[in-house]
């Protein structure tokens, strides 16, 4: 009996001994540097909240948080490669709300499934998309924007769509179909080369994350007219809702952040409570509200929720307007 007794006391040390270094791994992650892969260029939304955010959770959790830009086939390509990537902790997903028109509008394209393939960590933020023009295009108003694409058959305008199934584009699209314009909408690799074709003049307006195209209303490189939002955004006070002109004329982007699936629940518990950290930093709240972003840090099943929501609304306006990726 006793030796029955001593061999189970080991067996069970041994045991214990073995999941030491699980729980360890788990309790001290990241142990190396983390990818942060962005699946748009520099300069939008997205890619200015990973920065951001890596820089504080190198602060709080010291290790590099480096962010990779992925571009191409609206954002496609990055999120792949996130999904493809290890489910160890060390690659995390940045996306915008994008995705959720992408998932109807490229469904062809796409390898993955969005349910089963990304592990949902938190939903960041959401903002509001500015309608905002080059200053050489002679209207102070969304009513006076619609008069100018109006004329001469409205085909004389272009806008920029950021890359195809991007709210940005939905936003264009749903601009020429509610006002019956013909605008030319140019795809681009983001946000940020986007709002880069409207300050040097190659597009005419934008429907624009604001992060993404507050620097340039600052400094008089862009106007902008309206938000498409709900509700007036804090940041831009003076700013009307398109909805509150044209009733219905609606659309937002907001931000997440996901890890391939598979990955280690603690792993996932930490990043959202560091998210919700560096969401309540003064610094970072200040930053926010200058930036009209609204901080969210939600729960998974929350973030999966406004996912679900989001591919439903969209899937209807694609359908409607008989919307095509080109």
């Amino acid at each position: 009996m006793k030796f029955t007794t001593i061999t189970i006391s080991i067996a069970a040390a041994t045991a214990a001994a073995m999941l030491l270094p699980m729980h360890a791994n788990a309790q001290q992650w990241p142990d190396k540097a983390v990818r942060f892969i962005v699946p748009y260029a520099p300069g939008g939304g997205t890619d200015i909240q990973a920065r951001l955010l890596a820089k504080a959770f190198q602060g709080s959790m010291g290790q590099n948080f480096l962010v990779d830009n992925r571009t191409g086939a609206s954002g496609l390509i990055g999120i792949q490669a996130g999904v493809d990537a290890a489910p160890d902790g060390n690659t995390i997903m940045f996306v915008s709300g994008s995705i959720s028109v992408v998932t109807t509008l490229l469904a062809k394209q796409i390898k993955f499934d969005v349910y089963k393939d990304m592990q949902p960590v938190s939903w960041i933020s959401t903002t509001p998309l500015v309608l905002s023009v080059h200053p050489s295009v002679p209207v102070k108003s969304p009513q006076e924007l619609v008069a100018l694409a109006k004329r001469g058959g409205g085909t004389q305008m272009n806008a920029a769509g950021n890359s195809a199934g991007t709210t940005a584009h939905l936003a264009a699209e749903m601009f020429n179909q509610t006002f019956g314009t013909k605008s030319t909408i140019l795809f681009y690799r983001g946000g940020g080369p986007a709002v880069i074709a409207l300050i040097s003049g190659e597009v005419d307006y934008v429907f624009a994350t604001a992060p993404s195209v507050m620097p340039h209303l600052r400094n008089g490189r862009a106007r902008a007219l309206a938000v498409t939002t709900p509700k007036r955004s804090s940041a831009l006070p003076d700013l009307p809702t398109m909805t509150s002109i044209y009733p219905g004329f609606v659309a937002e982007n907001w931000y997440a952040m996901f890890l391939p699936a598979g990955t280690r629940a603690a792993v996932a518990t930490k990043l959202n409570s560091e998210i919700r950290k560096a969401l309540n930093d003064a610094d970072i709240k200040a930053f926010y509200r200058r930036e009209a972003l609204e901080p969210i840090g939600s729960t998974p099943e929350e973030l999966t929720k406004k996912l679900r929501e989001d591919i439903d609304k969209y899937a209807k306006v694609i359908k409607a307007g008989n919307i095509r990726a080109q």
